[in-house]
């Protein structure tokens, strides 16, 4: 199982998700994405309707009901019942699932030490348990692995 980790350092969490969710969706990938609470579920579905103009992602919380049909499912739960491939953590989160997934994105803040020195135990965590790692970081002019 791949796990890549992405050090959010010049966009914030609603600028850099919907991008890396767009991409799933044009390979045909449906995510269950992660958050802390349900005031953050809240506050990233409300962003997922409206992050451009021109532009929505479809998804769905346990308030819409029907996750089956949900091609992507917010959640603070460790579930996944759209049946997808992708797994998205963000605010620290983890999941003793990541085998149920094909492959997991770990978004945390660069710019918050504690959520740093968080990803770096839940890599470590990754590691022993044998997940194939990828570290990306943002910078002004994208993404760039840096270390596998």
């Amino acid at each position: 199982m791949r796990v890549d980790f992405y050090h959010l350092q010049d966009s914030p969490l609603e600028r850099a998700l919907p991008m890396l969710l767009e991409r799933a969706m044009n390979v045909g990938l449906r995510a269950v994405v992660m958050a802390a609470s349900d005031d953050r579920l809240e506050a990233l579905s409300g962003m997922l309707w409206t992050y451009t103009s021109d532009s929505w992602l479809p998804h769905g919380t346990a308030k819409d009901g029907s996750a089956a049909e949900q091609p992507i499912w917010l959640t603070t739960a460790e579930e996944n019942p759209n049946g997808a491939k992708l797994l998205v953590l963000t605010d620290g989160m983890s999941s003793s699932h990541l085998g149920e997934f094909d492959r997991c994105l770990d978004l945390f803040d660069g710019n918050n030490e504690a959520a740093t020195a968080a990803a770096r135990e839940r890599w470590r965590v990754a590691k022993s348990a044998g997940h194939e790692l990828h570290y990306w970081q943002q910078t002004q002019s994208g993404w760039q692995e840096k270390a596998t």
